[in-house]
């Protein structure tokens, strides 16, 4: 096929696919909150697909900030940018990433429409596989440099730092390298503290983590190999799960399984709890499965792929584990269905204003699988004695332009040392920064 035809070609074949699926029949809202309205699936010969073409920000553009707040480019001219970590001394460390190179096995007519919704969404170009240390050195909101710390890492994502050790979770496994605070570079080679499922498929590729309150244990988060299941249990072994790494020993266990695609990972400052996001299952229509956050037991079973939202069971996974499904956990706050809810972030810092304190951030990276979409936005939800305490309200929006493009879509989200909210925007290669208004 000739390379000029193949755009032309892609396009047809999205719009066709465009038209196939259902409609929400309830908002978004009626699908978030402890209680989500769950309706009967919606089965289809094809799933519904609702793609926002990536139409980055003009110069001079940015997101709305809701009243109260201010917004403005922290960094510019990143390559899809999309996790963020802040060090003690105030930089900003950014995982600049994308999906690793699917390997031989993989393929199919899901990976294929997968690929051409990535594309289409500004997420089919190569992974710059880098992490980028930004330093704002005169407090005034703005990095004036942006340097490359890590590089010919694989597909990563998740950063911590413990002591002087920093750790990286790539797509197949967490490494750590010395670090030696204000340094604006490592060159010092990897060294593979724990291997993480990864294969030639790796379907969600994103691995997070996170270190507990005395940095003796890191918390890992891999997300499953399919939707529900559908290319075999024994792809699953690992994943849909958060793993427990012990630091010293190098040991691992699986600490909470059940969890399709865990992503944000932070600690609930009242009751020192582990909450994560996480991005429920596709294709039984644009009203279900909301994506959730939740505090994550030791032990806990949370339903994929066998039944959602505690025990609604999934038809579509043979064979079916009622005895897993009596075990599952109901989560505990529902985000919206096919929201994309990735960053998560608790206010501690007392910068923005006091509404603001102790709840919670959340990056939604924004929908494919809904008409219409939903997502595309930056969230907050109150948090009081440790827990959700009331609605969702929007901190960002106008990602999504009048005509349904994506000038962007928030991913990781993270409070700078002087409390502001950071955003990562993979399509629009910036990193915003949320204040009060003044």
């Amino acid at each position: 096929m000739r390379p000029t035809l193949l755009p032309l070609l892609t396009g047809v074949a999205l719009i066709a696919l465009a038209g196939c699926g259902d409609k929400a029949t309830q908002s978004v809202e009626a699908g978030m909150g402890p209680n989500p309205v769950l309706p009967e699936p919606v089965s289809s010969a094809l799933p519904t697909i609702n793609i926002a073409s990536a139409k980055p920000w003009a110069e001079g553009e940015a997101p709305t900030a809701a009243e109260g707040l201010a917004v403005a480019a922290f960094a510019k001219g990143l390559d899809h940018p999309r996790w963020l970590y802040v060090l003690p001394n105030g930089d900003v460390l950014v995982a600049e990433t994308n999906s690793p190179p699917k390997g031989e096995g993989a393929g199919g007519f899901r990976d294929w429409v997968a690929g051409m919704i990535m594309g289409a969404a500004g997420a089919g170009a190569p992974t710059a596989n880098r992490i980028t240390l930004l330093r704002d050195a005169d407090g005034d909101g703005v990095a004036e440099t942006s340097t490359p710390f890590l590089e010919n890492l694989f597909s990563p994502f998740g950063m911590a730092l413990v002591g002087n050790t920093l750790y990286v979770a790539n797509a197949d496994a967490v490494v750590s390298f010395p670090y030696v605070a204000g340094e604006t570079r490592i060159d010092t080679a990897a060294t593979k503290v724990m291997d993480l499922p990864g294969g030639p498929i790796n379907h969600h590729w994103t691995k997070n983590i996170l270190a507990s309150k005395n940095g003796t244990h890191l918390y890992v988060t891999v997300g499953s190999n399919s939707n529900v299941g559908e290319n075999g249990m024994d792809a699953e072994v690992g994943r849909a799960a958060i793993h427990e790494l012990d630091l010293a020993s190098g040991q691992s266990r699986l600490f909470a399984t059940g969890l399709r695609n865990p992503n944000g990972l932070a600690l609930e400052p009242v009751t020192g709890a582990l909450w994560t996001t996480v991005n429920e299952r596709d294709e039984i229509g644009s009203d279900l499965v909301p994506d959730y956050m939740t505090s994550v037991k030791d032990g806990g079973f949370y339903g994929w792929p066998y039944s959602y939202f505690g025990q609604n069971v999934d038809v579509r996974v043979e064979p079916q584990n009622p005895d897993l499904v009596a075990s599952a956990i109901k989560p505990d706050y529902a985000l919206g269905p096919h929201t994309a809810s990735l960053g998560l972030a608790f206010d501690t810092a007392g910068l923005l204003p006091s509404k603001y304190a102790g709840g919670a951030f959340i990056g939604q990276h924004g929908s494919w699988n809904r008409k219409p979409a939903s997502g595309y936005k930056v969230i907050f939800v109150p948090f009081t004695d440790g827990m959700p305490s009331g609605a969702a309200e929007d901190v960002l929006t106008g990602f999504l332009d009048d005509s349904g493009d994506a000038k962007g879509r928030p991913v990781g989200v993270v409070l700078d040392k002087a409390g502001a909210l950071l955003v990562a925007d993979d399509v629009g290669n910036i990193i915003w920064r949320v204040t009060p208004a003044q």
